[in-house]
């Protein structure tokens, strides 16, 4: 009974429900600097209350115009959004 409850558990925990984004590597001299990407995330709207590089990705938990909480992940070049998840 263990052994199956540890392969349910290994099965949910590699589903990829807790990865994060998959962004593309570029040089990090490429990369926009953070405090330039902060400007044009909040700019759009966002509250930052946390901003972190994940991998190749820029990644902020906030909120948005309208209170609702956001985890979006950024490309570090482009700052195009990569992946996002908002509150509904």
């Amino acid at each position: 009974m263990l052994r199956i409850s540890l392969l349910v558990l290994a099965g949910v925990f590699s589903t990829g429900a807790f990865a994060g984004a998959k962004c593309a590597a570029h040089p990090k001299a490429e990369w926009m600097k953070e405090a330039d990407a902060k400007a044009k995330i909040e700019a759009q709207g966002y509250n930052i209350k946390k901003f972190k590089v994940d991998g190749n990705c820029y990644e902020i938990y906030g909120t948005t115009k309208e209170g609702k909480k956001a985890e979006i992940y950024y490309d570090t070049k482009t700052l195009d959004v990569v992946k996002s998840e908002i509150e509904k």
